[in-house]
């Protein structure tokens, strides 16, 4: 290991020589440019990731005096992909800069696939607002190169996080326009129940039973097979739960569902959300008697 470090050293000692001394200005550029991705390399065999990721700036920098943005990009990446085993936030600050590359020279899909990335980095980080907005960023790009695949995955991470951070009508809408495409789609129709769902539930956790209601009819008009799932009943019943102040029925329904489709993290987060309302409206009734 120690090996593979001086040897890239040395080459970075030489790439550096390069540039400070004489010679046409492309020629030098290109000579560090070499020397800089064989010292990287070298960096990453003996895994000093930190500095293969500053050789890897240095070699974005001499693509950029050459005007090569593709392949500035490029070292962008890997610079962020050398970061990301030591710093979040320089990773995250590195692939910003190759999608800033990526979209001057109009290669959408790439910038794109980078916001994605930089959106995982941040979702792992916990950074849910962070999270959203890279998403964000890599859904309309995707879109716009009409990758609607690709879009709708980033969409429902946004749906899933925002509905975390209570901001359950923007979840809503992703997941209600996520549906109503899908039952145009022959692959994609038997997800639609579950998009409802989720919309179903952010609406319970808004604590309106109207707005349950009037999104349960809404969805029958969209879907005329929704009313026959079991994720249809879910919602309606649960709704009548909570129109009747019932923690005990809320809980008998969740549980039922649950032994026969398990519920995930994110939708039991959710139901307790509801359950805990509907706790405490229990008490403070019990408290005016």
């Amino acid at each position: 290991m120690s090996n593979y470090v001086e040897q890239a050293q040395e080459l970075e000692k030489k790439a550096e020589k390069k540039l400070s001394g004489w010679g046409l200005f492309s020629n030098k550029q290109e000579d560090a440019a070499d020397l800089y991705d064989k010292a990287a390399n070298y960096y990453k065999l003996a895994k000093s990731w930190d500095q293969a990721g500053a050789v890897y700036l240095k070699l974005a920098n001499c693509h950029l005096k050459m005007d090569s943005k593709h392949e500035a990009a490029n070292a962008y990446t890997e610079a962020g992909h050398a970061y990301k085993k030591t710093s979040m936030k320089e990773a995250a600050s590195c692939l910003e800069q190759s999608v800033n590359c990526f979209l001057e020279i109009g290669r959408l899909s790439m910038a794109a696939r980078y916001c994605k990335e930089i959106a995982e980095l941040y979702e792992g980080d916990q950074n849910l607002d962070q999270a959203i907005l890279w998403y964000e960023k890599a859904a309309d790009l995707f879109q716009s190169e009409e990758v609607s695949t690709s879009a709708n995955q980033c969409r429902q991470k946004i749906a899933q996080y925002a509905a975390q951070l209570e901001q359950y009508p923007k979840a809503i809408e992703i997941y209600e326009d996520i549906a109503r495409q899908s039952l145009n789609s022959t692959l994609l129709k038997y997800g639609v129940k579950g998009h409802l769902l989720n919309a179903g539930i952010c609406h319970l956790c808004k604590g309106d039973t109207v707005s349950i209601t009037n999104a349960l009819d809404k969805y029958q008009d969209m879907d005329p097979t929704f009313t026959g799932t079991r994720e249809y009943r879910l919602l309606s019943d649960l709704a009548s739960a909570v129109d009747e102040q019932d923690v005990g029925k809320f809980t008998d329904v969740l549980k039922e569902f649950d032994s026969m489709t398990p519920l995930d993290a994110w939708k039991t987060t959710l139901f307790l959300r509801v359950k805990d309302k509907l706790k405490a409206q229990d008490n403070d009734d019990d408290d005016l008697t």
